[in-house]
Parts: structure tokens; C-alpha cells; sequence
């Protein structure tokens, strides 16, 4: 996904409140003014990461964030997956929650309020206008073998979990793989943090191989480049996802919510309005 100058000036007015300092921001202004035409906004907050580094040493940690997301959505795990066995469709009803997770996001957000996420499952639904791309979901995970969740945030890999759940119920002929960071950026999950809340138990856990908040094929350790190729299902979780993943002629179902201008203006609707959306290779 292109970078626009709107987006490109948002990128700068973050690292300017993160940081103020005159050479560090010179030097974000040439990476933005610099950036290929196939860049995109994870990884362009990637390489002002390493600049920040060189210049002033590791940023602070969100590891309590993490932490606390993972412990608050681990606490109502038992509720909401009786809330899902409940359902007419429990697959779709895992996939709105899981979807819900996706609020929890400290690089789209100005602030995270626990009230509005929690708020947030009230309302969880796939839209009238997503049913077709749900039909095509269920339909790739009948025939599928290989199904490849790319995971986003801390908080929302519990839901996700809860979804493969229902999905390997469903289609308990998938084998599941699960992709999350290869190091610490924001409040993204690692390995270690979806160790920490069980997904292990529902899908193989590999890493992205950097610290990137989005999936960038060219910086990935072979492993993961191989789920990624070998996949028959794809589900990308998170708007760093959609952004490096979308576009690239791979068939992939994308969820998130749109929660920055850039995402609402291109789909049309209200803020923290859930997205399902497929996009399907030249091969399919």
C-alpha cells in the first residue's frame, strides 16, 4: 500500500511528539521524502526505529501494555468463548471478537481506552456487506490444507486463538500456523507473548524475523516465508498487515479496524467500523 503525503505527514508529526530533537527529525524527514514507491508505513516506522535507536538507545518498553491487554482479555476468555458456542455461526461470531481485539493499537491510536474496547464486543457482527466475503472465507478453509493466521496485537491474540478454535472445529482437516513480530515494537506480539497466552495450543507460533509492525516478505526468515507461500488460507490481522501485505498478488482475507483517517476515507465508514476484506491473487 503506497504511502500518501497525508499519511506521510502523520508518520513525521509522531516521531516529532516522540521526539523533538532537530537532527533525529532531519533525518525522518529524509527517510519520508526518500521512501521507494512500494514502501509502506510499517516499514518506514521501522527504519525511524533504528534511527531512534542509534541516536538515543532503545525506546521505552511496552511491555506492562502487553502485559496487561494479555492478562484483561485472558480474564474473559471463558466468557466469550461461551459467547461464541452460543452463536447461531460461531465462526463468524469469533471473527467479529477477534476483530474486536484490534482496537487494542498504541501505533494507530492516540490512546487506548479499556471502556471503549470493552465496549466495543456489544456491537461485534460481521456486517450484511461482509457475508460474501465470509462465504468465500468458509469456502477456502473447506479446501484448504494450510492456514496461516498473521497475528497484530497483545490483548488480540487471545481472540484469535479463540477463532482458531472454532475454525479447527469447523475444519478440522486445516493444520494452523500462526505469524507475530520478531521483536519488540509497540505493543505488537511476539512469540513469547503468544506463548504466554496459549496460542502455541492452537497453531504453530513463528516469527516475522524483524521488529516491523506489518509483514515485509524480503526481511522474513525462510520459515515464515514458507507459511506465507504454502499457505492455502490467509487471514492478516491489523491495518500494519493490510498496509504490507496488500497488493502484493497473494490471496489473503484481511480483518481490522479502521481506526486513522487514511483507513476510514478508503473504505467509507465511521471510525472503529470492522473490516473483513478479501483480496485475491492473479492466480485464483
Amino acid at each position: 500500500m503506497r504511502i500518501p503525503e497525508s499519511c506521510a505527514q502523520c508518520l513525521y508529526s509522531r516521531q516529532l511528539k516522540r521526539m523533538p530533537d532537530e537532527a533525529y527529525l532531519a533525518e525522518v524527514r529524509a527517510l519520508i521524502d526518500g521512501r521507494g514507491e512500494n514502501d509502506t508505513s510499517p516499514l518506514l516506522v521501522y527504519r525511524f526505529n533504528q534511527a531512534f535507536a542509534r541516536r538515543f538507545g532503545l525506546s521505552g518498553s511496552y511491555a506492562q501494555v502487553k502485559r496487561r491487554y494479555n492478562d484483561l482479555v485472558l480474564s474473559m476468555e471463558g466468557r466469550i468463548r461461551a459467547r461464541i458456542e452460543a452463536a447461531d455461526d460461531p465462526v463468524a461470531a469469533a471473527l467479529a471478537f477477534a476483530r474486536v481485539g484490534n482496537y487494542i493499537d498504541y501505533g494507530a491510536m492516540d490512546a487506548v481506552e479499556e471502556d471503549t474496547f470493552l465496549s466495543l464486543f456489544d456491537q461485534a457482527a460481521l456486517r450484511e456487506e461482509e457475508k460474501e466475503v465470509y462465504a468465500h472465507f468458509l469456502a477456502a478453509c473447506e479446501k484448504g490444507k494450510r492456514f496461516l493466521l498473521i497475528a497484530d496485537n497483545c490483548g488480540e491474540i487471545v481472540l484469535d486463538k479463540l477463532l482458531l478454535e472454532q475454525v479447527r472445529r469447523r475444519f478440522p482437516g486445516l493444520a494452523f500456523q500462526a505469524l507475530v513480530r520478531g521483536g519488540e515494537v509497540l505493543n505488537d506480539a511476539t512469540v513469547q507473548d503468544a506463548e504466554y497466552v496459549g496460542l502455541g495450543g492452537a497453531a504453530e507460533i513463528l516469527s516475522n524475523g524483524a521488529a516491523i509492525a506489518g509483514t515485509v516478505y524480503e526481511m522474513m526468515p525462510e520459515p515464515a516465508r514458507h507459511a506465507l507461500d504454502q499457505a492455502d488460507v490467509i487471514l492478516a490481522k491489523g491495518q500494519g498487515n493490510y498496509e504490507s501485505l496488500s497488493g502484493q498478488g497473494r490471496s489473503i482475507f484481511f480483518a481490522f479496524l479502521c481506526k486513522c483517517d487514511l483507513f476510514i476515507r478508503r473504505f467509507g465508514v465511521p471510525p472503529l467500523t470492522g473490516m473483513l476484506v478479501e483480496e485475491r491473487g492473479a492466480a485464483v
